[in-house]
């Protein structure tokens, strides 16, 4: 039972990537856990955790050998992996306090790209990355304030889930700007990433769901593309235009918009006094560290300048953020989500050398503003750059339309559709069986997709039912519900948010219902019906045992 984590430590020296964990537990304390890992919907899977999240008995450094300490408690977050069956196999490098993108700030070593050494990893979240990437980890927590859940999946060709701010706990977590910080995930593939940010979702104190809650993109989305973008050179413009395409084929409607005001509030985050956040966190331990505390030096210098902005100076700058989020939703109004580029480039760790500020900030032009903006986010891969390198795109859409972007991210990578993470994290749903036309490519589909809600699959009643053609405008089918005499119905099965069934059933009309329908299954559930006095206008067409059956036999 526990060669996996031989391998997997057999793997970690064969080669070499000793920069990836801060701590590394002893193989022998893991095979242990795993052997004796509950079963859960995370049980067998390693996970890897950022060394700035508490883990009961390891150290906390936040990549600074002189701020560590021992919790004597896991993370919120971690105890909820943990519970569902997932094995830590340790913390993992970063940049110092997760003040960067780029995985080189850190004095235990720069984090090397798990495809090609000499160039970097991404950050912050540098080494949980690529512990993914490099088979270390089935899962990995990852933080992100500008991008540090997302740039480094897109460097490593990962998947990396970043949540509306709140949903996912972050006590527990090293500070970096604790109003921006979120927890993240990363995983190789989408349905693991999004099993593990279910399970994370559930732990507490979290922002809770609101009662509309989208379940789902429209059958056609529209999704907002940049208009330009000069920041690419030709190879990465050329994989973009490729994503861009790839979207297209699997359905999207693409809207390029003007990206002005997305690209100002990014350079707001560390070109204005919102950076004066950084200093709140650790600024003091920072100030204060002698020369033995293992400061880089380049995270030291922004986090001292930090502290230099006044209360007025933050103040001013979050209403400049205000209203450039304005501007931006403005841009992006009738859009189910934007698309962009997660990383406009992969340097080298000796570009980093030489100019440290240039490219970290560089790194974070299309994810520095998300965070801001409460914005949820999808990074996925989305092939190769003609230079070898990984490129990767992000799904961003407005707060609490984490479930849109999850499933953007299935259809762009031609994955079955399946219950996003905050659905399986225990959001609340209702299920809707339908029967006539509401059914997917009939005249009302709309009234639910226009709500959110979500395709489930086909379904069929106890064979209890009659259905007849009622004289209504559309044509529609009404179920009714009998002693005797009865039929096995098909139609399909539906998810969507309470409030959006309310506001579904305000507009329904007579003669329609809604009530309890019995499944072949023996499950009851909220389905469409009539008034038993309605079937008298109309035909009985139960022989054909649903509505798509009888219009393709004869238009009813």
């Amino acid at each position: 039972m526990t060669g996996k984590i031989a391998e997997i430590y057999r793997k970690i020296e064969r080669t070499g990537r000793t920069e990836v964990f801060i701590h590394l537990r002893p193989r022998e304390e893991v095979e242990a856990d795993y052997a004796s890992a509950i079963a859960g919907p995370l049980a067998g899977l390693v996970l890897a955790v950022k060394d700035n999240v508490d883990v009961a008995g390891l150290p906390t450094t936040a990549a600074c050998p002189g701020y560590s300490h021992v919790p004597d408690a896991d993370a919120p977050v971690v105890a909820a992996l943990k519970a569902a069956g997932a094995v830590v196999i340790g913390k993992t490098n970063l940049d110092q306090f997760a003040t960067g993108l780029v995985g080189t700030r850190s004095p235990y070593g720069a984090v090397r790209d798990a495809h090609r050494p000499e160039y970097i990893s991404g950050g912050s979240s540098s080494g949980s990355a690529v512990a993914v990437a490099l088979g270390f980890a089935d899962i990995a927590i990852g933080t992100d304030t500008a991008g540090s859940g997302r740039v480094p999946a897109g460097l490593q060709g990962i998947i990396g889930i970043k949540p509306t701010l709140g949903v996912v706990p972050t006590t527990g977590v090293v500070p970096a700007c604790a109003s921006y910080d979120c927890v993240t995930v990363f995983a190789a593939d989408l349905p693991t990433a999004q099993t593990a940010m279910a399970v994370m979702a559930t732990a507490e104190p979290h922002r809770d769901w609101p009662a509309d809650l989208r379940l789902a993109a429209p059958p056609v989305p529209r999704v907002a593309v940049p208009d330009q973008v000069p920041e690419l050179d030709a190879a990465w413009q050329a994989a973009l235009t490729e994503a861009i395409r790839r979207a297209q084929a699997a359905g999207f409607e693409i809207v390029p918009i003007d990206m002005t005001a997305f690209f100002a509030a990014a350079d707001l985050l560390y070109n204005g006094a919102l950076v004066a956040e950084r200093w709140d966190a650790v600024g003091e331990f920072v100030d204060g560290a002698g020369p033995d505390a293992g400061l880089d030096p380049t995270v030291s210098a922004i986090i001292s300048a930090a502290g230099r902005h006044s209360a007025a100076d933050l103040l001013r700058d979050r209403r400049r953020v205000e209203q450039l989020r304005e501007e931006a939703f403005a841009a992006l109004s009738g859009c189910d989500a934007l698309l962009v580029p997660t990383a406009p480039a992969h340097p080298r760790i000796a570009d980093v050398a030489v100019d440290p500020v240039g490219v970290n900030a560089r790194m974070g032009r299309f994810t520095n503003f998300c965070n801001l903006f409460d914005m949820c986010a999808i990074a996925v891969p989305a092939g190769t750059v003609s230079d070898g390198a990984q490129f990767g795109i992000t799904m961003l859409a407005p707060a609490f339309h984490d479930a849109v972007v999850a499933d953007l991210a299935a259809r762009f990578l031609a994955e079955p559709a399946t219950a996003s993470w905050p659905e399986q994290a225990g959001t609340a749903v209702t299920e809707l069986a339908v029967f006539g036309a509401h059914l997917r490519g009939q005249p009302l589909e709309h009234q639910l997709t226009s709500r959110g809600a979500r395709w489930a699959g086909p379904v069929a009643t106890a064979p209890r039912y009659r259905l007849f053609a009622l004289d209504t405008e559309p044509r529609k089918p009404g179920l009714v519900r009998v002693d005797d005499g009865g039929a096995a119905i098909v139609g399909e099965r539906w998810v969507l948010s309470p409030a959006a069934l309310g506001a579904f059933l305000a507009e329904l009309p007579a003669p329609m219902m809604l009530g309890r329908v019995e499944l072949s299954d023996g499950r009851w559930v909220t389905g469409f019906g009539c008034d038993h006095a309605a079937p008298s206008h109309g035909r009985d067409i139960t022989e054909y045992g649903g509505w798509l059956a009888a219009q393709a036999d004869s238009p009813v």
